[in-house]
């Protein structure tokens, strides 16, 4: 440690010798950098305070009506957009500064000095939308009218921005839904051909291909099944009709001519002669009802007249049994029974074949069938989709609309100016003391520091330690030089001139600070004198 002490005892020592050049420096250096710095042009500052108000009554009226956007998340991109190169440019315009440059390139460097200057920040609380816009110019009046564009600038954007935002908005879902209404119809007019070119196949209200296809196949199970009881019922009754015993001996047999046969079809001969007598009454031979009874009676008559012919014909062929069992009730009735059967098993035996038609068709477009059910559920897939799609974007375009109109009617942020921009009659920069003082040090540093130097490079034996250490013989006394050699008045001069230069430069240093201060004050006497 101790060693380290003298070597920086030395170091010193040795700058001291070459103090020089400390005077040097600072008469080279200080008195060029105190008039450039007291030339330095006055910087004036303009500020402006903003509050924006974001609390809008029809915020909780159309709260779930409208789109709800969020004020404060818009203010703070305006304040990063407005230093955006599109609004500098509004500003230079605005305040005639594009005037003042004739170059492309003094043009960006106004733009960029715009743009580092220009200071825009949020000064209230936390729950406070108070803003200052600030700017520093030469010239208090530009100063002014720079923070002025730029806090019209501001206001208007945030306000034309919900504007903006909201004529996009109607545009894009204009746009949209006049798309979709396309694809709405073109979904439309091919799912209108596909039902027309596959309207025997499609499924109905009975359900799919498939469910179709069990259902026939039911209905037919169904169906040959009742025809196989009809089928069983018409065999017993068939055997019954024929077990039946003969009763020649006791029928009765009227028949004297063929007035006087009875056949199945009297009764009903003679019920449609009375309704037709009582319809002539009141109607005449023209009347649809008259017409209809006569046909009926003329087809009756018809079977009435076929049925004595067979009888007749049977009479000469001897057929007694035959005679004499139509003429019995009971074998009437079972006749009667055996034909209405008969009728059954017939129709039941056309639906079954029907079914089987049906069940054959069916089993035979089993690989076209799903297919097409396939493709009408994706045509149906898609228009639902498009069609909910569409309905979807009629309501935004709704919402929208309501919202713009609600944007239109009251403004979603108020702007309130607290303190207007100013032109300020103090200059605020360049701090010219500081500058002052600084280069003062600069330039005592870099004396010190080439003082150093040149003691390093030209190096002065100040200690016996110092002796020793350089060559290496130890040093057992000193002897101090004589007055005769001149050596210290020589120290004491170049002492008394570095004071000298010293104290010039610090009588020098404060005229100028005081110049910085007021610098009406130092230059009236002067302008007296002149």
């Amino acid at each position: 440690m101790q060693e380290i002490i003298e070597q920086i005892v030395d170091y010193l020592k040795g700058i001291w010798l070459k103090r020089r050049f400390i005077i040097i420096s600072t008469w080279l250096i200080c008195p060029f950098a105190w008039v450039f710095i007291s030339q330095l042009d006055n910087v004036y500052e303009s500020d402006a305070r903003i509050y924006a108000d974001t609390q809008s009554i029809l915020g909780p009226l159309l709260k779930g009506l409208t789109v709800e956007t969020n004020p404060e998340v818009q203010i703070r991109l305006m304040i990063k957009t407005l230093l955006s190169r599109p609004n500098l440019e509004r500003i230079t315009r605005m305040t005639d500064l594009d005037v003042q440059a004739n170059t492309p390139a003094a043009y960006e460097e106004l733009i960029e000095n715009l743009k580092t200057t220009i200071d825009i920040k949020k000064t209230g609380g936390r729950n406070e939308n108070i803003f200052t816009i600030t700017y520093q110019h030469k010239d208090p009046e530009m100063a002014k009218n720079v923070v002025n564009s730029a806090l019209t600038v501001f206001i208007e954007n945030t306000l034309g921005e919900n504007r903006s935002d909201s004529n996009t908005a109607q545009k894009f879902l204009g746009t949209q839904i006049k798309d979709y209404e396309n694809r709405l119809l073109s979904d439309e007019a091919r799912l209108t051909d596909f039902k027309q070119k596959y309207s025997g196949v499609l499924p109905d209200q009975y359900g799919g291909f498939y469910q179709k296809l069990n259902i026939v196949k039911e209905q037919l199970k169904i169906t040959e099944l009742n025809l196989l009881e009809q089928q069983t019922q018409l065999k017993s009754a068939k055997a019954q009709l024929s077990s039946s015993p003969s009763s020649n001996e006791n029928a009765q047999n009227n028949i004297m001519n063929s007035n006087s046969i009875q056949t199945t079809y009297d009764d009903r001969i003679s019920e449609l002669e009375a309704t037709l007598d009582s319809l002539q009454l009141r109607y005449t031979e023209m009347h649809p009802d008259v017409k209809e009874v006569n046909r009926r009676l003329e087809h009756l008559n018809n079977q009435r007249s076929k049925e004595i012919d067979e009888y007749l014909n049977a009479t000469n062929s001897g057929d007694s049994n035959k005679l004499s069992t139509s003429q019995n009730p009971v074998i009437q009735q079972l006749q009667i029974q055996v034909n209405q059967l008969e009728n059954l098993v017939a129709s039941t035996n056309v639906r079954a074949i029907d079914y089987r038609q049906q069940v054959k068709e069916l089993e035979s477009k089993i690989h076209i069938l799903p297919e097409i059910e396939a493709e009408l559920t994706s045509l149906n897939r898609g228009y639902e989709i498009t069609k909910s799609k569409y309905e979807e974007l009629l309501n935004r375009q709704e919402t929208a609309q309501l919202a713009q109109q609600a944007d239109e009617s009251t403004n979603p942020i108020q702007f309130r100016v607290i303190d207007p921009p100013r032109a300020s009659t103090e200059p605020v920069g360049p701090k010219r003391i500081l500058f002052l003082i600084g280069s003062t040090i600069f330039a005592f540093g870099v004396g010190v520091g080439l003082s150093l130097l040149f003691s390093q490079i030209n190096p002065v034996v100040t200690s016996s330690s110092q002796v020793s250490k350089l060559t290496g013989i130890p040093v057992f006394g000193i002897v101090s030089a004589t007055d005769n050699l001149g050596l210290q008045r020589w120290h004491k001069r170049k002492t008394l001139i570095f004071i000298i230069s010293n104290s010039v430069l610090l009588i020098l240093l404060t005229f100028f600070i005081l110049y910085a201060i007021a610098p009406n004050a130092i230059l009236a006497p002067f302008r007296g004198i002149l």
